[in-house]
């Protein structure tokens, strides 16, 4: 059953999130890498964007999703999931769209700079993402990089549909610079004895980037 949704987009720290909250015992929690791990999942989400699917099936073993796909269906995932907590990863959405730019546009817009790692979840995600980039932004992945003022729109159009729809004592508006305690709070749980995950941050999704070249 899912405790928690992340309905943050990609690249604001939705990578660090996953680990924090397996640390905090929401684990597993499903994330873009588990379409690499689990290719067969790819199909189950491509048919979440045509027809209505088994929300409950479409995660089960799992305790929180975050990261596309999931975070693009967190209307219906809060639906199927009503006591489920919801949590908006948001950052400067300038920076966030050069980090967008940089890694997740480049991996879809140029096959060849996809790291030999990453090629199983890009491969088996392809015709998903290009759908969810699409619905997101208007453009597809083969277009040049929607300009920044646009996507800055998108940004904060979705932080603002998320906390407009939903509770407010049900979202937790969460920057990872934060640290444990919004979100421990925000969770009932207590604070761990290490420091909060810092993974996949842009200059590292930058050096396997350009290692793999």
């Amino acid at each position: 059953m899912i405790s928690v949704i992340g309905a943050g987009l990609p690249r604001t720290g939705t990578t660090s999130l996953k680990a924090a909250l397996e640390l905090l015992g929401f684990g597993p929690c499903h994330h873009m890498q588990e379409i690499g791990a689990h290719p067969e999942q790819a199909p189950r989400w491509r048919q979440a964007l045509e027809e209505q699917v088994d929300w409950t099936g479409l995660l089960r073993g799992y305790q929180a999703a975050v990261d596309w796909p999931s975070a693009h269906f967190w209307r219906p995932l809060t639906h199927t999931h009503p006591d489920a907590k919801v949590i908006l990863t948001v950052r400067d959405p300038h920076a966030w769209y050069v980090s967008l730019r940089d890694t997740v546009f480049a991996l879809l817009h140029d096959p060849s700079a996809v790291p030999r790692e990453l090629q199983p979840v890009i491969t088996g995600m392809r015709p998903l993402l290009d759908r969810i980039w699409r619905d997101t932004f208007g453009t597809t992945p083969a277009d040049p990089m929607p300009d920044e003022s646009h996507a800055v729109k998108v940004f904060l159009r979705h932080t603002a549909e998320v906390t407009g729809t939903l509770r407010a004592d049900r979202v937790l508006v969460y920057e990872s610079g934060q640290g444990w305690e919004p979100l421990c709070d925000f969770l009932g749980v207590p604070v761990p004895d290490e420091p909060y995950p810092r993974l996949n941050d842009r200059q590292s999704a930058l050096t396997r980037l350009r290692e793999s070249r």
